[in-house]
């Protein structure tokens, strides 16, 4: 029947004088799909253009778009292969966007012609292939030709495409001399915040370290030493395991008996600086997807996991479920979240994310300057919430993924001024394993991500994190 119905409704296209510029439109679209589909590699290629498109134009977050519930959903069709490869194209493709556009713009002389803008996309799709991944140069220019020949507003401009790629491979070593200085490829916004609290030479480290492929980080449940020769990596001196592998993360010994989770080194520090102890009451707020929740739940303490995503709190919960520790889930907004004084809360707040930018490079080209002043306001809020619920004798461990100050040492000293009954305690830097670089002046958690070297990139660097422990007075 439902064949019997598609070929009525196709039949009815094709004669009726009366179909919408809507119908046409879809049919045009869907014989460009199927004859995208004809083509070995070409789907993968389209889907990481529309992907970094997605993220750069529609503010879309970049794991986002890898989801099966993406709107819109531009892997509809893909086997898994091909998922994999648009993955690795848009991952690349947005690390080093910076340089990227530097290097289409001095092969572009006159520009973008204004009535192809989506040829930006494919040419940095390309580009990145070129410059960055193992792709063969004639593989990667003439899919590239064909996907913007697909596009009746871009078709004309084969050509130039062409032209343009056929340069940037020639000219590859000129431009990746370029890329190594790591000049362009943090926004000129963000880079001259980072000047101004870093200092030049960090800041240029800094760009650097998150211009690499970052590692696997792993919190174990137990015998992290077991784990990482199992696993062929390293104990960190933080007691995090490190691995170089991208053998997908399912397949690794220990995923699905729960031994272990993934989190960044740095992340994996803020729950153990607020020492919770068995049968406490502790808070976790903006727990999903849970990786402080399990730190927190794996001690013995009664722990409660709030977030205002109850599809994000499933998710929090289908990983306990697999590392078989339990807490209790609240769906609530954190701001007016009410309930019985905690010993200990642990605040994860929502933050611009730009200590991460490393494993999730969209960060950078999706934030904007007014959100550091928006989300400084929420943090705040939360931060007062969490005082409300503590109770006397409890503490705070306030901690943001942000190189900002304004989401961290700031918004601490502003916390303490509208707060006097709550004092800061140094971080025990030797108690978490921890190099004395990992403290700032105030004695706060503070890392960044050039920090951790190692003569292999791949073992080297930390997220950027900032944490700060809080004392209620009794």
């Amino acid at each position: 029947m439902a064949t019997q119905n598609s070929r009525s409704f196709l039949s009815k296209a094709k004669t009726s004088t009366k179909a919408s510029p809507r119908q046409g439109f879809v049919l045009a679209e869907e014989a460009r799909e199927a004859e995208a589909q004809k083509i070995p590699g070409l789907p993968a290629r389209l889907a990481a253009a529309h992907v970094i498109c997605d993220v750069v134009q529609g503010g879309h977050r970049l794991d986002e778009c890898f989801t099966p519930f993406a709107v819109p959903n531009r892997l509809a069709g893909l086997d898994a292969r091909d998922v994999a490869l648009a993955r690795s194209i848009a991952t690349v493709a947005l690390r080093r966007l910076g340089v990227i556009r530097r290097a289409l713009s001095l092969l572009l002389e006159k520009g973008l012609p204004r009535q192809a803008t989506r040829l930006e996309w494919a040419l940095i799709a390309a580009a990145a292939q070129i410059l960055f991944l193992d792709a063969a140069d004639h593989a990667a220019v003439d899919l590239a030709v064909r996907a913007v020949r697909l596009e009746p507003k871009t078709a004309g401009f084969a050509g130039l495409v062409n032209g343009v790629l056929r340069n940037l491979a020639r000219r590859r070593d000129e431009f990746l001399a370029l890329a190594e200085s790591g000049e362009f490829d943090a926004p000129p916004w963000l880079a001259q915040r980072w000047r101004r609290t870093y200092g030049e030479a960090e800041t240029k480290r800094i760009v650097q370290m998150q211009m690499r492929e970052p590692p696997l980080d792993l919190t174990t449940k137990s015998q992290p030493a077991f784990w990482a020769e199992r696993l062929g990596g390293v104990v960190l001196p933080t007691g995090s395991v490190r691995l170089s592998t991208r053998q997908p993360i399912v397949e690794l010994e220990g995923f699905a008996d729960g031994e272990w989770w993934v989190q960044d080194a740095a992340a994996a520090l803020p729950a153990r600086l607020l020492d919770v102890k068995p049968d406490e009451r502790v808070l976790d707020m903006c727990a999903a997807p849970g990786g402080k929740t399990a730190q927190l739940a794996s001690t013995g303490a009664r722990v409660t996991a709030l977030d205002r995503s109850a599809e994000r709190l499933k998710l929090l919960a289908a990983n306990l479920d697999r590392l078989k520790l339990h807490a209790d889930i609240a769906v609530a907004d954190a701001t007016g979240y009410s309930a019985q004084p905690f010993d200990a809360i642990l605040i994860d707040a929502p933050c611009t994310a730009t200590g991460t930018i490393r494993r999730h490079p969209d960060v950078a080209w999706t934030k904007k300057p007014s959100d550091i002043e928006t989300l400084a306001v929420l943090q705040a809020k939360m931060f007062d919430r969490a005082a409300a619920v503590t109770r006397p004798g409890g503490r705070i461990v306030y901690c943001v993924c942000s190189l900002e100050p304004e989401e961290g040492e700031t918004q601490v000293a502003a916390f303490l001024r509208r707060n006097p009954d709550f004092r800061r305690e140094p971080v025990d830097l030797a108690a978490l394993g921890a190099p004395s670089e990992f403290a700032n002046r105030d004695g706060d958690l503070r890392t960044t991500p050039q920090m951790l070297p190692n003569e292999d990139s791949r073992l080297a660097g930390v997220d950027g994190f900032f944490a700060a422990r809080l004392f209620r007075r009794p």
